[in-house]
């Protein structure tokens, strides 16, 4: 369910797994390993989750800011826990 009324989407376990696998491997090529610090900075759709599970896949700690947070509010909390990559 979005944000929105009726904003909806429907995914098979299957699907969600292959997503995740594939962005796990696009967050490996970009050199992030168990242990890193990333920050996701997204509204609530589909790719939110798929990253959060990946970052979990591969043993990446993840702190979600929700788009609604300012420029500023997002830079204090990057800066706060000393994230390494940053996925909008």
């Amino acid at each position: 369910e979005g944000n929105e009324p009726g904003d909806s989407a429907k995914i098979t376990y299957s699907e969600l797994l292959h997503k995740v696998c594939q962005f796990a491997n696009v967050l490996r090529s970009q050199g992030v390993k168990k242990g890193d610090r990333i920050s996701i900075y997204m509204p609530m759709i589909l790719e939110l989750v798929v990253a959060m599970l990946a970052c979990a896949r591969i043993g990446a700690l993840h702190s979600i800011v929700f788009a609604g947070f300012s420029a500023d509010s997002l830079c204090e909390r990057i800066l706060d826990c000393g994230c390494s990559l940053l996925i909008t």
